[in-house]
């Protein structure tokens, strides 16, 4: 038999997570070397039974580093040499740029499209926390275990926690872009602690996308270009056109020609328009400016609103107080609204009345001072 002097793994695989040393003709003596470099861990075992986990550097193995093979192992006097026992090295560095996906979309309830169909895609990253646990719980006595016997496995983990935490974040399914980094948060702090289960911790997760059913998309697109033309709705007019002007003038046929004419009555139409609705306003104008006007009682000239004598023949433009000399405008006032003075006179040669202003009497004729 052969004395095993040095216990050691030199593999640069990046896929392997344990590797069983082959001592199947050595055997392990006292004061033989174990050495575990950085990102390993070295676990002993006695018949499938998980003993002493050795953490990086280099050991003398003796009865002082090795207690839980010794008791195992029966070893009433300490160290006995030579033994054999199941040495596993763990791979303990980052297994990254695991993918992962939605195999069947998540229904999700969105306020604005109702149920939706979204699929999520990313990649994560773990790597072995506790060795003990992880050869307990999953790889067991096999000789290799590599990382692509459990990425399935952890995928599924992994899409589980996501259905769930996308189904009652209740974010809107045009915000979930905006909301990557969180979700990658929130799925990574709750599958840690499935991971810690089985010797496992997620290092990192991250979501790269989320894929909507090709109809929404559709949607979206069209409800986003409709959005635009809305705002620019008179630029593109003119752009068209413009441009059909452009190709009809290109035509010299007959499809060009009457394209041409349809344009030309198009525009016709339009400057008719254009030119009835100021035609209207003039009119409009001109009504209004007549209805705001006043004309004189004496000689019946066109007076400015507001005017108290005309501007043509210097009469009042109402009744004037015989006391004060002020316009009284409104027709039935018996009483001027400056001086209070009456308006009304009586006729010297009959006595008959009459209005303040008058220059003869309406009833004998008889001329007023």
């Amino acid at each position: 038999m052969g004395m095993l002097k040095l216990i050691e793994w030199k593999s640069d695989s990046r896929d392997t997570i344990v590797y069983r040393v082959d001592l199947e003709k050595d055997y392990i003596t006292k004061g033989s070397k174990l050495t575990v470099r950085e990102g390993q861990a070295c676990v002993f075992c006695d018949k499938g039974r998980m003993a002493d986990v050795f953490l990086p550097g280099m050991y003398t193995l003796g009865t002082d580093n090795v207690p839980l093979l010794t008791k195992l192992m029966s070893w009433k006097y300490g160290f006995e040499s030579p033994f054999k026992s199941d040495v596993y090295f763990v791979n303990t560095r980052q297994f990254t740029g695991e993918k992962w996906g939605t195999k069947n979309p998540i229904i999700i309830r969105d306020a604005d499209y109702g149920a939706v169909r979204v699929r999520a895609f990313g990649t994560y990253a773990f790597k072995v926390d506790d060795p003990y646990v992880f050869l307990t719980e999953i790889s067991g006595a096999v000789s290799s275990f590599r990382s692509s016997e459990i990425t399935e496995y952890l995928r599924s983990m992994a899409v589980t926690r996501i259905s769930d935490i996308i189904g009652e974040s209740k974010v809107p399914v045009l915000d979930m872009a905006g909301n990557l980094v969180e979700f990658g948060e929130q799925v990574q702090k709750g599958l840690d602690e499935a991971f810690k289960k089985i010797g496992l911790t997620v290092t990192q997760f991250n979501f790269e996308n989320f894929s909507l059913p090709e109809a929404l998309e559709k949607a979206l697109d069209e409800s986003t270009s409709l959005g635009i033309l809305g705002k620019n709705m008179n630029v593109y007019t003119q752009k068209a056109q413009a441009d059909a002007l452009v190709n009809a003038s290109k035509n010299p046929g007959t499809a060009g020609g009457m394209m041409g004419a349809g344009i030309g009555m198009g525009m016709g139409v339009g400057m008719g328009n254009m030119f009835m609705n100021m035609a209207s306003g003039m009119s409009g104008g001109a009504q209004g400016a007549k209805a705001g006007s006043a004309t004189c009682p004496s000689c019946g000239a066109a007076m400015a609103p507001g005017a108290k004598f005309c501007p043509e023949c210097g009469a009042p433009a109402g009744r004037v107080c015989p006391k004060c000399g002020a316009v009284v405008k409104a027709s039935g006032a018996r009483f001027c609204p400056e001086c209070g003075a009456s308006l009304e006179a009586a006729c010297p040669k009959c006595g008959a009345k009459v209005k303040a202003g008058a220059k003869f009497c309406p009833e004998c004729g008889e001329k007023l001072k």
